[in-house]
């Protein structure tokens, strides 16, 4: 299988300093709706990778629910590998592939636990499923089979009933405070634009580098 000889060009549109906002959120939002627009499949989908206990980089897909001038939130099991990862090191990565658009976004920041009303106000209005699911699934774990998962699923079923389902305490947001966010646009002939934030005493440097 010869991929090596698969070829693709690339807009020739591109950006510049000049041509992009001074502050990356509100640029990412534009490219956001942009992904959008296009029909992206889960444009909100992004890679997050962290430091593991064995000091090996560990990556995985996270859905990016919320992005605000403080930074990107994602929720998850606080129990799971990557919150504990988190627990050892708060220096982390994310990156966007928004690959028919030959558009990539990378991000270096600091997580942290989202405030208490932030996990609760995005757990209300999950899908019930969705919620019972996160009381149910022991994350990252090992279990012995998948009918462990689907009998755990309905004793938390029968749990709750036709009421309301709480957020279980170890469920919940994390924000990524951005200390650097990179934006890379295909072009022609493998000359690439790449464009990346800093954060400074000041604000946002915007750097332009090599492809």
């Amino acid at each position: 299988m010869d991929i090596y000889k698969r070829r693709k060009e690339y807009e020739d549109l591109g950006i510049d300093a000049s041509s992009v906002l001074k502050d990356p959120i509100a640029q990412f939002k534009i490219w956001y709706t942009d992904a959008q627009e296009a029909r992206i499949p889960e444009p909100d989908a992004a890679v997050i990778a962290s430091i593991n206990e064995e000091e090996f980089p560990s990556s995985r897909f996270v859905l990016v629910r919320k992005v605000d001038n403080e930074g990107f939130v994602f929720f998850t099991n606080y129990r799971s590998d990557k919150a504990t990862s988190f627990s050892l090191s708060p220096k982390v990565s994310l990156t966007f592939g928004w690959l028919p658009l030959h558009r990539q976004v990378r991000v270096h920041g600091l997580v942290e636990v989202a405030t208490a009303a932030e996990s609760d106000e995005y757990f209300e209005q999950r899908p019930r499923g969705h919620q019972i699911g996160a009381w149910a699934s022991p994350q990252g774990q090992i279990i012995p089979d998948r009918q462990t998962l689907v009998e755990r699923y309905r004793k938390i079923t029968e749990r709750f009933g036709d009421g309301p389902i709480p957020r279980p305490d170890h469920w919940g947001g994390y924000r990524i405070w951005p200390t650097m966010v990179e934006f890379w646009q295909g072009r022609p002939d493998r000359l690439h634009d790449r464009l990346r934030y800093v954060r400074d005493n000041s604000g946002w440097l915007i750097e332009r580098l090599a492809p």
